[in-house]
């Protein structure tokens, strides 16, 4: 490829073209191409390039949060988001139509994955957009107010096919954030198409902007021809999670949670608990017990207790207790205990 032609690209701005000239050269000599073929062959990569450039400039200019699309959202998670309507939105009508789309639904739901989504749709059938969260919008009006530009912020609201304003309803607003709203919708009302996503109900509008009387007529102006679509269901982010909540906060514990793990509700243990464990419910033993086992419920010993064994219920002595046996609750001594066992009950222990 001589210099002179491309010099003649560079200054017609062809750089498209330019970009692919040597290699559609070696195709038509090698492929034998007529001169119109070869012609629009280097005219059409012209024009792909370009619109790849112009592409890039409305997406930038858009000021997406991050580009997403449809064929990202995860459509199987919430089967209950209408996927028709969805994909009529992306086609652009709406905007042609100078309609108005509103979305509500708590967080996470893919509110904004969906506006974003449809406004690089629309971008790349020709229309211009832009996104801005609620925050950005009374930001961008305070900034240009104290420089005396609000005329220019405002330029920038309304020259756009869709401006999709975000997040609203996260938290409340500053002062004359309502003013700012009314003006951006009521100038934009039945000439250019808004999209906006909420988490709050509409009856909140007035506390969030603060201005009850600017809340009604943005509602009224907004929802004449806006296209109302909710959303409900789990938060789309922690789809991932896995975990149970209140396994986490250590309120609920399994209730196969093997011995030595921490107490349960109530502290209770099973009635097979093993020898040596600690408390049961209020400090009773398992009726199959071995003898040395501590304390029942009432410091009892079965009436066929050997002698020598500790206290029964009242410390009282068999019937048949051989002559010479002491007295049962005070100061008694089995009849065979060696010479100088005399050991009362206070000093057994």
């Amino acid at each position: 490829m001589n210099n002179h032609l491309q010099e003649m690209a560079r200054k017609l701005r062809l750089s498209g073209l330019l970009s692919s000239l040597e290699v559609r050269l070696q195709e038509a000599m090698s492929h034998g191409l007529s001169h119109a073929e070869f012609l629009e062959l280097v005219l059409q990569d012209e024009l792909v390039v370009r619109d790849d450039r112009r592409l890039a400039r409305r997406v930038k200019a858009a000021k997406f949060r991050e580009v997403k699309t449809l064929e990202d959202f995860d459509w199987a998670f919430n089967p209950m988001i209408k996927r028709k309507q969805v994909f009529e939105l992306a086609t652009g009508r709406f905007i042609r139509e100078s309609r108005d789309v509103l979305w509500l639904g708590p967080p996470g739901v893919g509110k904004s994955h969906l506006c974003q989504a449809i406004g690089y749709q629309v971008i790349k059938s020709g229309f211009d957009v832009l996104y801005r969260s609620i925050f950005d919008v009374v930001r961008d009006f305070l900034h240009d107010e104290a420089l005396g530009q609000e005329d220019k912020v405002l330029s920038s609201y309304l020259k756009p096919d869709l401006l999709i304003i975000d997040d609203m309803g996260m938290k409340y607003l500053p002062k004359r954030s309502g003013e700012y709203l009314f003006e951006i919708i009521m100038r934009r009302h039945e000439v250019r198409s808004t999209m906006m996503t909420s988490n709050r109900p509409l009856e909140d509008w007035g506390k969030l902007v603060g201005d009850v009387p600017s809340a009604s007529a943005i509602l009224d102006r907004f929802l004449q021809h806006a296209e109302l679509i909710q959303i409900t269901g789990r938060s789309y982010r922690l789809r991932d999670a896995g975990r149970d909540v209140k396994d986490e906060v250590g309120r609920s514990k399994p209730a196969s949670a093997p011995p030595g793990s921490e107490g349960s509700e109530t502290d209770s243990k099973p009635a097979s608990a093993p020898l040596g464990s600690e408390k049961g419910r209020p400090g009773s033993k398992p009726a199959n017990a071995p003898p040395g086992s501590e304390r029942s419920e009432a410091d009892s010993k079965p009436a066929n207790a050997p002698l020598g064994s500790g206290r029964g219920r009242s410390s009282s002595k068999p019937a048949n207790a051989p002559p010479g046996s002491e007295k049962g609750r005070a100061d008694s001594k089995p009849a065979n205990a060696p010479p100088g066992s005399d050991v009362s009950e206070e000093e057994e222990a």
